[in-house]
C-alpha cells in the first residue's frame, strides 16, 4: 500500500507572527522596522508578515534588498523582488554590494550584506532589523558548528536577538519550518531560488541535503537548549563585567583583578575584553587567556595588559594598530571604532601616533603614552583635524567628527553599558575616569 502523501504545510498566520514578535519587544508605538529581503520564500514571508504587523500598530516596514552582483542575473532578480514588494505597498530600498569573486565567498557575502543592511538602518532611522532565518537554518548552523568543534556557546547557533550599535537584529522565524514560510507566500508572490543554496561545493548546502524535517526539528530543539545555557552564561558575564570592569569610550578598560576573580568565568570575561580591545573577530585560546591572567601583564591578540596602581589597564597594542581608512560614513577602523559622522573628502581615520600623542600629552597626563598613541584621530591631507577622545581641538569640532567605540563581535552593547562604559563620540559628555588612572 503506498505511503500517504505528507500533509500540506499551513501558512503562518498574523496571530502566530504576533506571538513570535512579542518576546522580542517592547516596540512602543508606531514601530519602524527594516527587514533584509533576498527574494527567497523565507524573507518574502518575513516581509509580508512584518509589514502587516507593523501597519496594525501604526508603524512601517522598510524592505532592504541587497544585490551582491556575483551571479549573472542577480540585478534582475533584485529588481523583480522590489516590484513584487511594491505590489503589496511595502517600501523598499536596493543595496548594491559589488563583491569580488574569491576565497570565502559565502562568508564575505554574508558579512557585506549585514554591514549594508545595518548602514541602511542607520540612515533610515529604523532601530530594528528583521532577518528571515528559520528552523532549518538553525539546525544547519548547529550541525555545521558541531562538525567544526564549537563549544556550548557556538552550539547555541543563531540568536533570536543580537544587539549592535546601529540596530537590534531580530529573527522571529527561528522556530518555524521553511515549508510553512513557503506556504505563506505561495498564493501571492513568486520567490526567487538562489542556486548557491543547493551548490554541493558549499558545506552548508551539503548539510542541508542530508537533513529531513524530523532531524531538522530535533537539531533546532538542541540549539534552543544550548541557547538557554548561553543566555545564563551571558547574564553571569554581564554581572561580573559590571562588578570588575570599566570600559572607556576611548577604547580601553580598567579592571579590578580581585573583582574579576580567578575562575572560569573570569577567563571567559577576560577573553571577551581582550577581543574587544584588540579588535579581533575571535577570542584568543583559553590557555593563553589563563596564562595572561596569572601573569597580570603582557600582550595578547593585539591587546596590552598592564599593572597600574593595584589594578589592570587593558588597551590596544600600538604595534598591532591598523592602517588609516577613509573617513566615510560608517567607516570601521581597527575593528573597534566606527565613524558616526558624515565624513568629508580627503579625511582619514587612523591612530593618533606617538609624535602627536607627545604633543597632546597635557590633555590626558594620566594616560600612558602608548595608550594615547593608539587613540582614533581624524586627519585631512596629513594634518591633524580632531582627536575625539581628547576633545581636541574643541568639543564642538569633535562632535562633528564623532567616533564611536564599537568593537566587532565581542561585547554586546548592553554589556558595554553595564560595565560603566558609554558608546559616545567623544569624552566631553562624561569625562571618563581621568582620576581613576592617576
Amino acid at each position: 500500500m503506498p505511503a500517504a502523501a505528507p500533509a500540506a504545510a499551513e501558512p503562518l498566520s498574523a496571530e502566530e507572527f504576533a506571538a513570535l514578535m512579542a518576546p522580542l519587544g517592547p516596540f512602543g508605538r508606531a514601530p519602524r522596522l527594516a527587514a533584509g529581503v533576498s527574494g527567497g520564500p523565507d524573507s518574502l514571508a518575513l516581509a509580508l508578515l512584518a509589514a502587516d504587523w507593523a501597519r496594525a500598530r501604526g508603524g512601517s516596514l522598510l524592505a532592504l534588498v541587497a544585490d551582491h552582483g556575483l551571479r549573472t542575473g542577480s540585478a534582475q532578480e533584485a529588481e523583480a523582488t522590489l516590484r513584487q514588494l511594491a505590489t503589496r505597498s511595502i517600501p523598499t530600498r536596493l543595496l548594491r554590494l559589488g563583491l569580488a569573486p574569491g576565497p570565502g565567498l559565502q562568508e564575505r557575502a554574508r558579512d557585506a550584506r549585514l554591514a549594508a543592511l545595518l548602514a541602511a538602518c542607520a540612515e533610515a532611522g529604523t532601530p530594528w532589523l528583521l532577518l528571515g532565518h528559520h528552523q532549518a537554518d538553525q539546525a544547519e548552523t548547529l550541525l555545521f558548528r558541531a562538525l567544526r568543534g564549537s563549544g556550548p556557546s557556538g552550539l547555541a547557533a543563531i540568536p533570536a536577538i543580537r544587539m549592535t550599535d546601529t540596530a537590534l537584529i531580530l529573527r522571529p522565524l527561528l522556530p518555524i519550518p521553511p515549508a510553512r514560510l513557503a506556504a505563506t507566500v505561495a498564493a501571492d508572490l513568486t520567490p526567487i531560488q538562489d542556486p548557491s543554496n543547493a551548490d554541493p561545493r558549499f558545506a552548508r548546502a551539503r548539510l542541508r541535503a542530508l537533513l529531513d524535517p524530523a532531524a531538522t526539528e530535533a537539531l533546532a530543539e538542541a540549539a534552543h537548549a544550548f541557547a538557554l545555557r548561553r543566555a545564563r552564561q551571558e547574564a553571569a558575564l554581564a554581572a561580573r563585567l559590571a562588578a570588575s570592569t570599566t570600559l572607556r569610550p576611548a577604547g580601553f578598560a580598567e579592571i579590578d583583578p580581585t573583582a574579576l576573580g580567578t575562575d572560569a568565568l573570569a577567563d571567559a570575561l577576560l577573553a571577551r575584553l581582550v577581543q574587544a580591545i584588540g579588535g579581533a573577530r575571535h577570542a584568543p585560546p583559553a590557555a593563553a587567556i589563563a596564562a595572561l591572567r596569572r601573569r597580570g601583564e603582557g600582550t595578547l591578540a593585539g591587546a596590552w595588559l598592564r599593572l597600574r596602581r593595584g589594578g589592570w589597564l587593558l588597551f590596544r597594542e600600538p604595534a598591532a594598530l591598523a592602517a588609516p581608512v577613509e573617513a566615510r560614513p560608517g567607516a570601521i577602523w581597527d575593528g573597534r571604532f566606527r565613524l558616526a559622522a558624515p565624513g568629508a573628502p580627503g579625511h582619514m581615520l587612523g591612530a593618533l601616533g606617538p609624535v602627536e600623542a607627545a604633543r597632546l600629552r597635557r590633555l590626558a597626563p594620566a594616560w600612558p603614552a602608548a595608550l594615547l598613541a593608539g587613540l582614533p584621530a581624524i586627519r585631512h591631507n596629513g594634518m591633524l583635524v580632531a582627536v575625539p577622545a581628547l576633545d581636541y581641538p574643541d568639543p564642538d569640532r569633535c562632535m562633528s567628527v564623532g567616533v564611536v567605540f564599537a568593537p566587532v563581535g565581542s561585547l554586546a552593547v548592553g554589556m558595554v553599558n553595564s560595565a560603566g562604559g558609554t558608546v559616545l563620540s567623544h569624552r566631553g559628555h562624561s569625562r571618563p575616569g581621568f582620576a581613576s588612572l592617576s
